[in-house]
């Protein structure tokens, strides 16, 4: 079994976001593999803890975590939403996004020298809002949706050079991505290091840039993307797809494509979790003598039977037809609630016939607290 995030990180469940990011920085620096000559143990503990970081580091994510646990975040993923556990590089990624602005990212951290290549700019996440209905909610679905991204040029291949032609290492850093400079000073020496100005960082330089991207190894396309959207979501989920975000600067890695979901309200239903909640409306002689109807629910209609003396208010529970849970699959429950219907405008024959039931039908149970033992019953049913 996983083992616990706030456990990993050695920190409290309802530690801040500060102490997450303190607790994680801390093994961060304690078990990155520039420290441990490669030992293969240093760099799962690495992996673990910058896995860890992720979740807790991001309201949504912890959220979910904190409700389901890991299987909440399986769930949520699907197959679609990209949660996985991080390789190296990506958590080389993610030290170097949250503690590599000191200058000159792991070797000023370390005290190290210049010892590697211009670092690739990652291309931008890409945010959209994608709305499914409840019934897409109860079966979950595969949505294609068209979008216009940066994707990379197809006149070049991405490399952002003409044929023929390549890139060139930086003559200003050698390749590094960074210049230093060294100053002296009462406490001693400090150095500053900052992206090289000539390179962008990146370490190479196109002379001949691509005509059709202009350098950049990008060009905008309409691009269809295949969205899994699974069974049990809410309007407070989003979907993480990995590398399906804009491509990055000449053959840079991509972004991701974040999809945050919007459930449209069902005039059918309320929705109280997992579970729903459909109105009934039946006549007195239904109520009063009982009946059997069809109500609907997201699988199709389902047939209910509706006791003799059933009071207007009363809730019925169809088990199993409610909303799938997104951590564990299983199933709500569908509530019918009851409500009595009166007709209105009243037939004179339909008059004549409850003027005739007045005079046998007694008093409503009103001193009885009828409705007190209703409204009762409505939180036992609904486990308010």
């Amino acid at each position: 079994m996983p083992q616990d995030y706030y456990e990993l990180l050695g920190v409290g469940r309802n530690a801040s976001s500060d102490e997450v990011k303190k607790a994680y920085r801390k093994l961060a620096m304690k078990y990155h593999p520039d420290r441990n000559d490669g030992d293969k143990g240093a760099e799962e503990k690495f992996k673990e803890a910058a896995e860890a970081y992720e979740v807790l580091i991001d309201p949504k994510k912890r959220s979910v975590y904190d409700q389901y646990g890991h299987a909440g975040l399986s769930g949520a993923a699907g197959g679609a939403s990209g949660f996985h556990h991080v390789d190296l590089s990506e958590a080389l990624n993610m030290f170097m996004r949250d503690f590599g602005g000191f200058g000159g990212g792991f070797d000023s951290i370390f005290g190290g020298g210049a010892r590697g290549r211009g670092r690739q700019r990652k291309g931008q996440d890409v945010r959209i809002t994608l709305r499914v209905t409840l019934d897409e909610v109860a079966e979950g679905s595969t949505r294609k949706v068209k979008l216009k991204a940066l994707e990379p040029c197809d006149h070049c291949s991405g490399s952002g050079a003409a044929a023929g032609s390549g890139a060139s290492t930086c003559s200003t850093c050698g390749g590094a991505g960074e210049v230093r400079q060294a100053t002296q000073s009462l406490f001693g020496q400090f150095v500053s290091v900052a992206p090289c100005p000539t390179c962008e960082g990146e370490g190479s330089v196109i002379s001949t840039p691509c005509e059709e991207c202009r350098g950049d190894g990008r060009i905008r396309k309409d691009v269809v993307v295949e969205i899994e959207v699974p069974a049990g979501v809410s309007s407070n989920n989003y979907l993480t797809l990995r590398g399906k975000g804009a491509a990055g600067p000449r053959g840079a890695p991509p972004g991701d494509l974040i999809v945050a979901l919007e459930v449209q309200d069902d005039e059918r239903f309320e929705r109280n979790g997992d579970d729903l909640v459909f109105d009934l409306a039946t006549s007195f002689s239904q109520a009063a003598l009982g009946c059997e109807v069809t109500v609907p629910s997201p699988y199709g209609d389902e047939s209910l039977k509706i006791p003799a003396g059933t009071q207007s208010g009363t809730v019925l529970n169809i088990r199993g037809k409610g909303l799938p849970n997104l951590g564990n699959g299983r199933k709500g429950n569908l509530y019918v609630r009851v409500q009595l219907w009166t007709p209105q405008p009243l037939t004179d024959e339909a008059e004549e016939i409850f003027q005739r039931l007045a005079e046998v039908e007694g008093l409503p149970p009103g001193e009885m607290g009828f409705g007190k033992k209703f409204w009762n019953k409505m939180k036992d049913a609904l486990g308010a």
